[in-house]
């Protein structure tokens, strides 16, 4: 997953823009990176734009071969590629590009690369941790010692499945981040099940899990995690019939988007104490302000803090760097996006 070790050579030095917001640029670029990206291409690495058409970015634009993007960057329409006619590579530091990527751009064959692998990273590592911590009932076992303050031998009658030893964790979605999650898993004992459309028995096999439908997996596991593609076949994915199939006192794990679960349905069932929930996403992006989700002591509920955050910012800056050496260096990116994939992928 990782970009090559050894970057080539570059064959010339691209033009280049940074298209984001300068807050951004300043956190995914620190100065080392800063000055590995003007050794790689032309450009002048105090401009970082999110607004295309300014009279200074416009200007670069118009002799751009490449634009680094990440969070800020408008949409690639018509008019922008109009007005940026040596374009040819898109080079986007962070995970999804649908939304700025536009179908003008793979109609003029502009070619596309993402750091979606390098974003994923810590997107699992979130969930690891969470699916540990739930099979364990960190949470509600922090609550209750919080509220009583004392030493208690009840622990063990109050939650008798309380461990991760031999419990089953169901991972719903094979994506980048579905699969890492499986590999960080599988050094631990547990059951490990699968589901996506797009994976045989051999593949699942090959990730150390099982596959099996999704109302099986719903109704095995200790711990579901969403790991799916927004699309508007997967919207309400997880639905009320399929939230019903977990076992009483199951975890429900979404880092992926609010729209793949009922809500209403998830809110009722963690209401009523029947399920523990980890939710670093939600619909609408932000619960209302008396949503009983901040403060169900069976829900751990965080703001799309899941990827890449903060300090981890400049790996994404490492993985853009590494596509943009192999641009000049003559060679294909080593983690392209292509467009007929955008139909099933995030």
């Amino acid at each position: 997953m990782n970009p090559s070790r050894t970057e080539p050579e570059p064959a010339h030095r691209p033009e280049a823009l940074l298209a984001m917001t300068p807050e951004v640029a300043e956190r995914l670029l620190p100065p080392p990176l800063r000055a590995r990206l003007t050794e790689l291409a032309r450009l002048d690495p105090d401009l970082v734009t999110d607004d295309l058409s300014a009279p200074r970015s416009a200007a670069a634009l118009r002799t751009a071969e490449v634009l680094v993007t990440c969070w800020g960057c408008p949409p690639l329409d018509e008019t922008v590629l109009a007005a940026a006619p040596r374009l040819r590579a898109v080079i986007h530091a962070a995970g999804s590009v649908k939304h700025h990527v536009t179908d003008a751009v793979w109609r003029r064959g502009i070619t596309v690369s993402s750091a979606a692998w390098a974003n994923a990273l810590p997107v699992a590592e979130y969930t690891v941790a969470a699916v540990l911590f739930a099979n364990k009932r960190v949470w509600e076992v922090a609550d209750a010692y919080r509220r009583r303050r004392t030493a208690s031998s009840d622990w063990y009658a109050r939650w008798p499945q309380a461990g991760n030893y031999q419990r089953t964790v169901g991972i719903v979605g094979a994506s980048a981040i579905g699969r890492r999650v499986l590999e960080l898993l599988r050094p631990h004992a547990l059951r490990l099940l699968v589901t996506d459309p797009a994976l045989d028995e051999d593949g699942a096999a090959a990730l150390g899990a099982r596959l099996v439908p999704l109302d099986e997996l719903c109704a095995a596991s200790d711990v579901v995690s969403v790991h799916a593609p927004q699309l508007p076949s997967t919207r309400g994915l997880l639905s009320r019939e399929r939230l019903a199939l977990m076992p009483d006192g199951a975890t429900l794990v979404n880092t992926a988007r609010g729209s793949l679960v009922d809500q209403e349905a998830l809110l009722e069932e963690v209401c009523a104490g029947r399920l523990q929930a980890v939710l670093d996403v939600t619909e609408p992006d932000v619960p209302p302000t008396d949503s009983p989700l901040y403060e169900l002591p069976n829900v751990l509920l965080t703001p799309h803090i899941a990827g890449s955050l903060a300090g981890e910012l400049p790996r994404l800056g490492e993985a853009a760097l590494a596509e943009l050496a192999r641009y000049a260096g003559g060679l294909e990116f080593e983690h392209p996006v292509r467009a007929e994939a955008l139909a099933y992928t995030a």
